[in-house]
């Protein structure tokens, strides 16, 4: 297994679709370990294959994202799974993310309108399909992920105002690199 380099904005692929996974192979599923031992190392509780230069549909969540703010279940063992060609079938509701975040988008957080529940489908690292229901914030935490797969950043979800305030403290960092 290896941790991999998370790209970061203003990275151009990581606002491109990315293709669907025909083929569950060795290549996928090995890929699928580093990017949950690399979303582990970051640390996150998500983390999409185009953050890490990969434009296929696939991310990785932390099973246990939505117990560990509780201070009692702080040590959960950490455990990971992956979604592959992950779609939203239904949503419902309206939720604000507060402080929402981003591997890919450096000290910058913000509220985000999100949808409450939704319904999901995909495949799992076996090439079984799935179906269920989500609320709260792992719904919360799928909807990012999916949102990556469609070449979509949380900055996009928030203000004009806001996103250009953060787009311009971005191009000055850079400029004095």
């Amino acid at each position: 297994m290896a941790v991999l380099k998370i790209l970061t904005y203003p990275e151009k692929s990581l606002l491109q679709p990315s293709v669907k996974v025909d083929n569950i192979n060795d290549e996928i599923k090995q890929l699928i370990q580093d990017m949950g031992e690399t979303m582990f190392a970051a640390p996150g509780v998500g983390l999409a294959a185009p953050q890490v230069g990969v434009n296929k549909r696939i991310f990785v969540y932390d099973v246990n994202a939505a117990d560990k703010n509780d201070e009692k279940n702080k040590d959960l063992k950490k455990e990971f799974k992956a979604l592959i060609n992950p779609e939203i079938i239904d949503a419902s509701g309206s939720i604000v993310s507060k402080e929402e975040g981003c591997l890919s988008v450096s000290d910058y957080n913000a509220d985000v309108k999100r949808y409450e529940k939704i319904s999901i489908k995909g495949v799992n690292i076996e090439g079984e399909k799935l179906e269920f229901n989500l609320e709260g914030i792992p719904a919360i935490i799928m909807q990012h992920e999916i949102d990556h797969l469609d070449g979509i950043l949380f900055i996009d979800r928030i203000s004009t105002l806001k996103r250009a305030m953060y787009k311009k403290k971005v191009n000055q960092k850079l400029k004095t690199q």
